[in-house]
């Protein structure tokens, strides 16, 4: 993979394109200016990602299909003898690290500051170069709307240090895994791995974390844009404020079953062991738990018969599958609403009215897209319906907020030319 890529590599020929793109990063160069007093010489992009299959498998060594998108987390840097600081856009205070002082601070926890704590320490501690730089950052990967905001950050942190004093030399899959270890570490958030590693390598991607320290990741060739179809994100409004207990159920529910087999996850049991054992099951763990397990079985299978369908180029196979993951995700695994508030339903409202104007329409495919509960939908549908499709949206929803997506083929780098 090259080291460096320009505008129009990045973020495609059109005209327009890379006439927003440079406005934009000469908007950052300004800003660097501004607050650091001298010129930058350094550009960096990450972008964020799409969940496409494999809803809640990761954390059961599941297998995943995720991809990076246009909207991206971009920097202006240079290096410096002393400290990492960064400005961002939104905040009024710099996140600012003593490379000398790399030690977990509970006090950071939840903080860019930690992140950046965490890459630093994650870098030396796997045996890489680290030192100090400066940097302005912005971001259109928007927080909340289960794009991977936070990953991408993290992604562009650890990538800066990768040119500044690796050569760039670092892997992508082990940026992703230092990315991770700050987030769980540092920043004190559990998490999986597919979000940094979407980033960080970039275009479509099949994930398989049998073996967490070593996943095994496969680029998947499909051009996307050849389909004339759109990838739409609806976001439906709430928040993940207090929905910890919600996301670590799912995680603790397969496990149960898994402990009922020996077992320490999902992965490791046999499926048809587990249906022979459903009576026994019930004994010990709840039928939801049960419930759950069954949705890891047959999303596996699923990631792997949608890797073979792009393979293959069977793209009305694919959405196929993308239907079935989302119904899947809705009775089974059960993320598509709050337990504790069941009268709130945006999310099912979403998927029910899409999936109305898919039928009228008779083309494309809708699912939960993310963690579930709160939050957002990925649709795929034909170029030719999504104005429609956005005007019926928001005629029945006027709060949601619609995003049309497209696939980006590089991950996380350097940019030249600006």
């Amino acid at each position: 993979m090259k080291k460096e890529y320009s505008i129009s590599e990045i973020y495609g020929s059109d005209k327009y394109s890379i006439l927003t793109q440079k406005t934009r990063y000469e908007n950052l160069k300004t800003k660097f200016s501004e607050v650091f007093g001298y010129i930058p010489y350094e550009f960096f992009s990450s972008p964020g990602r799409t969940e496409i299959s494999g809803n809640h498998t990761d954390h059961n060594r599941g297998k995943v299909i995720a991809a990076s998108i246009n909207l991206d987390s971009i920097a202006a840097a240079a290096k410096h003898n002393e400290h990492i600081k960064i400005f961002s856009d939104g905040y009024d205070s710099p996140f600012e690290v003593d490379l000398n002082k790399l030690e977990i601070s509970k006090s950071e926890s939840g903080t860019t500051t930690a992140l950046v704590r965490g890459i630093a320490a994650g870098l030396k501690q796997n045996g890489y170069k680290i030192g100090g730089f400066e940097a302005y950052i912005s971001s259109d990967v928007l927080p909340g709307s289960g794009l991977s905001s936070s990953a991408s950050i993290e992604v562009l942190i650890a990538s800066i240090l990768n040119h500044f004093y690796n050569d760039a030399e670092i892997p992508a899959e082990e940026i992703a895994k230092i990315s991770q270890f700050s987030e769980n570490k540092y920043f004190m958030k559990p998490c999986g791995l597919m979000d940094q590693t979407a980033c960080a390598v970039g275009g479509i991607i099949g994930i398989d974390f049998k073996d967490t320290e070593s996943p095994i990741v496969e680029k998947i060739n499909f051009e996307f844009s050849r389909e004339n179809y759109s990838l739409i994100i609806v976001h439906t409004g709430g928040s993940h404020f207090n929905l910890t207990e919600e996301y670590t159920s799912i995680p603790e529910e397969m496990i149960s079953v898994a402990a009922h087999f020996g077992r320490n996850v999902c992965r490791e049991v046999n499926f048809q062991t587990y249906l022979e054992n459903i009576t026994e099951l019930r004994k010990n763990v709840t039928d939801r738990a049960i419930l759950r397990a069954f949705h890891f079985f047959k999303e596996n299978e699923r990631v792997e018969k949608q890797i073979e369908a792009l393979k293959n180029s069977d793209f009305p196979l694919f959405l196929r599958y993308v239907k079935e993951s989302g119904n899947s995700s809705f009775k089974w695994l059960q993320n598509i609403y709050s337990s504790s508030n069941v009268a709130c339903q945006n999310i099912t409202l979403a998927l029910a009215m899409t999936e109305e104007f898919i039928e009228i329409n008779g083309a494309g495919a809708c699912r939960i897209h993310g963690g579930g509960f709160e939050g957002t939908i990925q649709v795929f549908i034909p170029k030719i319906n999504v104005k429609d499709y956005q005007k019926f949206i928001t005629g029945l929803f006027s709060d949601f907020k619609i995003y049309e997506l497209s696939i980006r083929a590089i991950g996380a780098v350097k940019v030249t030319g600006i």
